[in-house]
Order: structure tokens, then sequence, then C-alpha cells
């Protein structure tokens, strides 16, 4: 579950969710974040890739990448009268040197309960 200004949406990346069913399909929606590397995070990764070890200035900026792209895709969402967004994949993809765009897609909904269930 996921809340953006006072509504709540449903993200899955499985097709269908228990106990829900699709009332309306309501598209694709899609949204991404393309990021640099920043000159400080590249002199102390280079210095990671040769002792070893996670790389965590760029950990961060992939997760917040994705934080991004995802609010932008739940917006999108949100202003076409979703309620949930199914089926979600990510991609990450070189733009060009020292730039990376994290792309999320995904199925937008309009989910109901299905007779006889409770949440």
């Amino acid at each position: 579950m996921h809340t953006t200004e006072g509504s709540i949406l449903l993200i899955s990346n499985l097709e269908f969710l228990p106990g829900r069913t699709v009332n309306k399909h309501l598209g694709l929606v899609q949204g991404s974040s393309v990021r640099s590397k920043h000159v400080g995070r590249d002199i102390a990764a280079s210095f990671k890739n040769f002792f070893g070890g996670e790389l965590k200035g760029y950990t961060e900026l992939l997760a917040d990448s994705r934080d991004e792209a995802t609010e932008r895709m739940l917006e999108q969402a949100k202003s076409i009268g979703a309620n949930a967004v199914l089926n979600i994949r990510y991609s990450t993809s070189s733009i060009a040197a020292g730039a990376a765009e994290i792309f999320v897609y995904g199925t937008a909904v309009e989910l109901v309960d299905q007779p006889g269930t409770h949440e």
C-alpha cells in the first residue's frame, strides 16, 4: 500500500490481488528518474572498486531514483482514477557517461473487493 496526498493506492508486482477483482483496466502508467553520479561519490567508488565492498553512495542514489520514479508513476495512476497499480516492473539503463535512468511501469486499475471477502 502506498499513500499519496490522502489517497491510498495499492501497488504490487502481481497480476492480480487475492480477494480483489479488477473492475476497470485504465492502462499503462510509468515513471522515470535520471540521475548523474557525483564527483565525490566517483572518487569514493574508485577506492571501493580497488579494495572491494558496497558502493553505498550509488546504492543510495539508485534508491532515491527508484522512489522518485515510483512516485511519478503513482501520480499518473491517481490522475486517471486508479486505486491500484499491478504488475509493476523496474528497469535500469545507462543514459550517458555517468548518468543512469530508473524506469518503472505497471497497469493502472480500479479494484473492488470480491463478495464475501474481508480485508
